[in-house]
């Protein structure tokens, strides 16, 4: 009984993705980029908002997965998660994603009232997502971008951001995208003629309308970074966030290198922390960024 209970809690642990919960990061730009990071009030309200999210976004994964278990059973991967595959009981699915928003939704308002408010739009929204908008070309993509942007939104709240370059959530929301439609075309690419019983959005996309798609964000996304690192008013006057700009372009290249010479991209957050080049470029990135911001 009691071995029983152990893979029931760990395969409940297994569906709130912890492996995604490095999206759940983009709470502490506003942290780094509004140079509150060794401000220990504000570090301390983004520990909050990242763990709040964190469970917030378990919850959601836990609906998309008992709403999607049928469509999974038909995917070579997402067949072994823990509810397709039987792991996790249903009812026991069902408690945790009812429940956890109701722990995390009334915290969130007390870490801080905006906040709360943006988790609470993040969550209605993922609920819109799994039930509807997953289900519509390019609103799905678009509405996994906007998840980003509260997620940004969220940490600026968090610690009463004063000079947060609208620049950033250009970059956002294009960095998504992009990551979005390398999603979609790599789910297309592995699951060829049984795509459509996957995902039947997968319908209204074509490896060719994809591949526009990512050349389009992609350079958008570099464009807005790159202006990003020498217009924005609380940089360095001598323009040093300039060389953070190659790790981007290495990132950006890397990742679709490992969608069409890899055949991966379908579990970005895999794909993060499996790729060796991939997870070195983005800690490279973070490091530079936090060394331009604190010590010029």
């Amino acid at each position: 009984m009691m071995r029983r209970l152990v893979e029931v809690f760990l395969a409940f642990i297994q569906s709130l993705r912890p492996r995604q919960w490095a999206k759940n990061s983009f709470l502490f730009a506003a942290l780094v980029f509004d140079r509150k990071l060794t401000y220990w009030p504000a570090a301390e309200r983004s520990l909050w908002g990242f763990v709040l999210f964190c469970l917030l976004s378990g919850a959601v994964y836990l609906l998309n997965d008992i709403v999607d278990r049928e469509a999974d059973l038909q995917h070579p991967k997402k067949r072994h998660r823990p509810i397709p595959s039987g792991r996790l009981p249903l009812p026991v699915a069902w408690a945790g994603a009812l429940l956890l928003p109701l722990v995390t939704l009334p915290t969130a308002f007390w870490v801080e009232r905006k906040f709360g408010l943006i988790a609470l739009t993040y969550y209605i929204t993922m609920l819109a997502y799994s039930f509807v908008l997953k289900h519509i070309p390019l609103i799905d993509v678009f509405t996994i971008a906007g998840g980003f942007v509260l997620r940004v939104a969220g940490g600026a709240a968090l610690v009463h951001v004063e000079r947060f370059s609208p620049w950033l959530y250009v970059v956002t929301v294009m960095l998504a995208l992009f990551i979005g439609f390398g999603k979609r075309r790599a789910e297309i690419a592995l699951l060829a003629h049984q795509a459509q019983t996957h995902r039947r959005v997968l319908e209204g996309y074509t490896l060719t309308f994809l591949d526009r798609l990512i050349t389009i964000t992609s350079t958008a996304t570099v464009m807005a970074y790159s202006l990003y690192t020498f217009s924005a008013p609380n940089l360095p006057k001598n323009h040093a966030m300039m060389l953070t700009i190659p790790f981007v372009l290495y990132g950006i290249f890397r990742y679709m290198y490992l969608v069409y010479v890899e055949n991966q991209g379908g579990a970005p957050e895999e794909a993060l922390f499996q790729d060796r080049p991939l997870l070195a470029t983005v800690v490279l990135w973070g490091l530079t960024v936090v060394l331009i911001f604190y010590l010029f």
